[in-house]
């Protein structure tokens, strides 16, 4: 059992085997983390439509003693961000009338999620996984739909430092392939937001059922990928537009490359030093004046 200070990996790391009735009590208490810290369990009940029997058993599934404590984790997690959440919520109520531009309210909702990211990510499990990334024989890296360019991304970054990187299902190339030679010496990082690209549920699956050490970025308790999860991270997406927000999701991943190249030591450095001297040569760069 996990033992996060965050709910919503606590939710995330049972949601798959919940029954239906737990499943929306659980979602219930991650969509009112306010509500449940503050208010009573007759109340939260009242409320939710959820009994009271139902809570106090979704409680003890997650690994609290009894619905108090549960309550007591949403309460600590609420007390430094009660601020934040009502000025995310008044920011992105704003509409053009009241003189919020598109750019204002995008960017508010990004500060948040930034913000809400730094204060909430458990610090151990960011250090695991990264250990689990520098420890790996090989890196395979997938996203889909919207994720396929943030896991290109972060493999460019990768490729300035380290050659045991790939981006899995691209240019032609068979994902499939890509993961059939994964087994416990091996890492796959996944990237998915909703509406979650079954590709990316599969690729977990298929790493997980191998052995490999597999890490899954998304943006929901919900996400079915995370059953199959060594390491998750609930990345705030919040936006007041149709699409979810990769703001903290960038942030997250360059953490992670920061951190690994910290790790590898004058090795990372002069492989970057290598590599942008060959890239001038190539004329990759513009001539600086």
């Amino acid at each position: 059992m996990n033992l996060s200070a965050r709910i919503e990996d606590r939710i995330a790391d049972s949601y798959a085997d919940l029954s239906a009735k737990l499943k929306d009590a659980a979602d219930y208490v991650v969509a009112n983390q306010m509500d449940v810290a503050a208010r009573s369990l007759r109340s939260v009940s009242a409320a939710s439509g959820v009994s009271p029997a139902t809570l106090s058993r979704l409680a003890r599934t997650l690994g609290f003693d009894t619905y108090e404590d549960m309550r007591e984790l949403c309460r600590g997690a609420m007390g430094g961000r009660a601020m934040s959440f009502s000025e995310r919520a008044e920011r992105l109520k704003l509409d053009k009338d009241e003189g919020a531009t598109f750019l204002q309210r995008q960017s508010g909702a990004c500060i948040w999620n930034i913000t809400d990211l730094a204060e909430t990510v458990d610090r151990a499990r960011l250090e695991a996984a990264v250990d689990a990334l520098a420890e790996a024989r090989n890196v395979v890296l997938f996203g889909a739909l919207s994720s396929t360019g943030i896991a290109e991304y972060m493999a460019y970054l990768a490729n300035y430092f380290c050659t045991n990187w790939t981006l899995a299902g691209r240019m032609g190339a068979s994902l499939g392939a890509s993961l059939s030679s994964l087994d416990e010496n091996d890492a796959l990082l996944v990237v998915t937001k909703t509406p979650y690209a079954s590709r990316a549920i599969f690729a977990a699956e298929m790493a997980r059922a191998a052995g490999a050490q597999t890490i899954v970025l998304t943006d929901s308790h919900t996400c079915p990928a995370l059953q199959h999860a060594s390491f998750s991270f609930i990345v705030p997406s919040e936006s007041p537009q149709f699409f979810s927000s990769y703001a903290a999701t960038l942030v997250l991943m360059e953490t992670m490359i920061a951190m690994l190249v910290a790790r590898s030591g004058e090795s990372a450095s002069q492989r970057i030093r290598d590599v942008e001297a060959r890239n001038r040569r190539l004329g990759e760069f513009g001539a600086l004046e």
